[in-house]
């Protein structure tokens, strides 16, 4: 929905809200226009800020307490019944006032618990009616939203060529149009980037099983691409595929579940254990002394103490333990050569 239109929307429903209370206040309840005024506009400023609020809702969710709603308030019938019913028979006699303070707090606790209720077992509510269904298999097959980074990665290619993604991969429109803007960009960097994500893209497109869905969604009260995609997915009920790690928290604290390449990666690189021998150059030094630095070919740092001499030379090294960080693994060696010549002397 555009801005504007939005707007629109709000301010026409505190001016009708307005016209409306003034109206029924001033002869129902022989309130002055003025406060009546100002209440019909604090009740519609609350009712905007509650849209606000409620706008990271999904549509599966609203309807889980709807149907609570109802069985609350039909619970709420219930106990008012019985609550008369039980007053008439010990012959109590309460003031109007309190009678209605006493069966509105009924109401409001059965919608309250019967909301409550359903949203804790929405997926048992299939057995209790059969024609709604909110089973946990349908809420596990979920598709696939694509960001920038994802696409600017080649193993993405790889990734959805294993099968794991039997469900549709989406790639929004809003996305492929940004990568169009940035080809036409002087900054070399960015255009290399986008070029990568073209190409990917194309080649996504060319695989004939996967289910590649374009989707025409945009959000044209923000600029902001991650913040669009995160309600793309939110929108979808969908999982976001990225290679990015720093977009990870903020996608989690709106509720989408991030399947990240990098972290992927990074479990399915092979486990050393205590005591096997690698073959590593050593590239720099370490913090401590006599440590070296080296790589593995898929980016594993290596720690080799007694390997601070030996910058510049490939050497054997004993694997000693392996320590899993947020950023991947640590493997921390010793030297063979230095144990050679422990040896020796």
């Amino acid at each position: 929905m555009k801005t504007k239109t939005l707007l629109f929307v709000r301010l026409f429903f505190l001016v009708f809200l307005s016209v409306f209370g003034v109206a029924f206040f001033t002869t129902h309840l022989a309130i002055d226009p003025l406060n009546a005024t100002l209440f019909s506009l604090f009740f519609g400023f609350c009712m905007i800020v509650l849209d606000v609020i409620l706008r990271k809702l999904s549509l599966r969710t609203f309807n889980i307490l709807l149907i609570g709603m109802c069985f609350g308030y039909l619970f709420g019938l219930v106990l008012n019944l019985t609550f008369n019913t039980l007053m008439k028979a010990i012959n109590i006699n309460m003031t109007p006032s309190f009678y209605a303070l006493v069966t509105l707090g009924l109401q409001l606790f059965s919608i309250y618990f019967g909301m409550i209720l359903a949203l804790r077992s929405s997926h048992e509510i299939q057995i209790s009616i059969p024609f709604l269904k909110f089973s946990e298999t349908g809420e596990k097959k979920k598709d696939f939203v694509v960001d920038y980074s994802a696409l600017s990665d080649p193993r993405l290619i790889d990734l959805v060529s294993s099968g794991l993604f039997d469900n549709a991969l989406i790639v929004p429109r809003f996305l492929a149009k940004e990568i169009q803007n940035i080809l036409e960009l002087d900054d070399e960097d960015k255009k290399h980037k986008a070029k990568k994500a073209q190409e990917v893209l194309k080649k996504l497109e060319e695989l004939p099983f996967l289910n590649l869905q374009y989707n025409e969604t945009d959000f044209d009260d923000t600029q902001d691409l991650t913040t669009k995609l995160t309600r793309l997915a939110r929108l979808l009920d969908a999982h976001l595929i990225s290679a990015d790690i720093s977009r990870v928290q903020m996608a989690q604290i709106e509720g989408v579940r991030i399947i990240n390449i990098h972290w992927l990666s990074n479990a399915l690189k092979p486990l050393m254990s205590a005591g096997e021998t690698l073959r590593i150059k050593i590239q720099r030094q370490g913090k401590e002394p006599n440590q070296g630095v080296g790589y593995l070919e898929d980016g594993t740092m290596v720690v080799v103490n007694g390997g601070g001499e030996l910058v510049g030379k490939t050497i054997d090294v004993q694997v000693l333990s392996v320590k899993h960080t947020s950023s991947g693994r640590m493997v921390f060696c010793n030297t063979l050569e230095a144990e050679l010549v422990g040896a020796n002397a």
